[in-house]
């Protein structure tokens, strides 16, 4: 008997602008006799990033509105999940990361849960790096940093923007932060395909040397709290907290030992990727189920756990129990204590001050007030505009106007002709401290 072979996967990562897309339309072009399935995470509310993907045979799934290495996890393991049932379909896997992503957790999707093992192998971390911004970018964001430092390969993109002694002088400082990678320089991600794919270059003892916690997964939720409950009604109360919601999953059957704590835990990261559903003060907790208890009025909110059986549950939440005086407490008003507790430590955190905004209108842009107006935002802001992107319908164009941009640097070209499909404007812009009000203003000034 056969046994088939595990598909191999290619993280392609890098930080907002260096042309992961442009690569992903590359090989997806070539003639290399793949049949690839795509993986994309974008971050913000609105998709762009596949629109700007190629018409092509590859399958391409998204996954929007989160960050990858912890609330989105869960997402990636239902796709790839999802992914098993057509074997026949593809032969290679591709996931292109959010720029603000550290691949870090990407890649230990591949190792931590079972099911995924058995199916994938990760071929390579495949890292692009624009020549012109990286400088500041690693003195600024610790994703740069750790998406240089997990690659197989870095692609040092966009040389013809930069001297060829600078360029000298950022591939020494690339070669220093990552010794074992190979070095690619490119213009507009023009590399052969079998310098990012086939790779086979991923090695895990190799990334434990360099990371001893790599296997330590990250998770979305802070705190488990396992609580021994007989039959009957349950008072789970809050007090006012950092938040004015709390997430939570009751997982039932939850055996208070550490191996069965990080079963649950991987479990929870799966219901944790699911919508959750709102939960008002007096409301039943349903079991299994992603909740979002909601807290935003003053004083101790109280919700209701039913228990029909005896059993252990354990509360796998957003925060820990300490930062909103959580309480459980029996009909009789008796508090009940925790059997076992663990809190979980994220290895990263993500910057409050990035964020984006997200601008769709109907209506035609006159192509002289949106010249004027996105060079006066990029006179000013452009420091702080990492990424942009989008498409626009211009007065008079019979064509989609689709452009792109890192910091002060703009680029935008008519594409396919709208046709039939609704001429809608979309952006989003991705940075530090935007006024998306003042933004949404200056564009919609912009419309005829």
């Amino acid at each position: 008997m056969n046994v088939p072979s595990k598909v191999p996967v290619s993280i392609l990562t890098g930080f907002l602008g260096s042309g992961k897309t442009t690569l992903l339309n590359r090989i997806l072009s070539e003639e290399h006799g793949k049949r690839i399935a795509v993986i994309e995470n974008e971050f913000g509310e609105v998709g762009i990033d596949q629109a700007l993907v190629i018409d092509a045979d590859e399958e391409i799934f998204e996954m929007s509105n989160g960050c990858i290495c912890c609330t989105v996890r869960g997402d990636l393991i239902r796709v790839l999940g999802n992914l098993t049932k057509r074997r026949d379909k593809f032969d290679y896997v591709l996931v292109e990361t959010t720029g603000l992503a550290d691949p870090g957790p990407v890649a230990q999707t591949f190792f931590m849960d079972d099911e995924i093992r058995a199916e994938f192998s990760l071929d390579g971390i495949v890292t692009l790096v624009d020549a012109a911004h990286i400088e500041q970018q690693l003195g600024r964001s610790d994703e740069s940093t750790e998406q240089v430092a997990f690659a197989d390969v870095l692609v040092l993109n966009k040389t013809d923007l930069v001297n060829d002694e600078a360029l000298d002088r950022l591939e020494a400082r690339l070669r220093e932060m990552n010794r074992m990678a190979q070095v690619v320089r490119s213009e507009r991600a023009d590399v052969p395909v079998d310098t990012v794919l086939n790779l086979d270059a991923f090695n895990l003892d190799d990334v434990l040397e360099r990371r001893p916690t790599f296997l330590e997964p990250e998770y979305p939720f802070e705190w488990t709290g396992v609580y021994s409950l007989g039959v009957g009604r349950f008072e789970l109360s809050l007090a006012d907290g950092p938040d004015p919601a709390m997430s939570l999953v009751v997982v039932p059957h939850q055996e208070p030992d550490d191996a069965a704590l990080r079963e649950g835990a991987e479990w929870c990261v799966r219901r944790y990727a699911e919508p959750a559903q709102l939960i008002v003060p007096g409301e039943e907790i349903p079991v299994g189920k992603h909740v979002n208890l909601k807290l935003d009025s003053p004083g101790r909110k109280s919700f209701t756990l039913v228990v029909d059986v005896p059993l252990r549950v354990g509360l796998y939440a957003q925060h820990t129990a300490e930062e909103f005086d959580l309480q459980l407490k029996d009909a009789q008003g008796a508090t009940i204590e925790p059997e076992a507790e663990r809190t979980w430590v994220a290895q990263h955190e993500h910057d409050d001050e990035v964020g984006s905004i997200a601008i769709e209108t109907d209506g035609d842009v006159d192509a002289e007030r949106l010249n004027a107006w996105l060079g006066r935002l990029l006179r000013e802001r452009g420091v702080d505009i990492f990424r942009m992107k989008g498409f626009i319908s211009l007065a008079g164009e019979p064509r989609r106007f689709v452009f792109q941009g890192v910091h002060m640097l703009f680029d935008g070209q008519p594409d396919r002709p709208w046709g039939d499909s609704p001429r809608r404007n979309q952006l989003v812009f991705i940075g530090r401290n935007l006024d998306e009000e003042n933004m949404r203003q200056g564009f919609e000034a912009c419309l005829v």
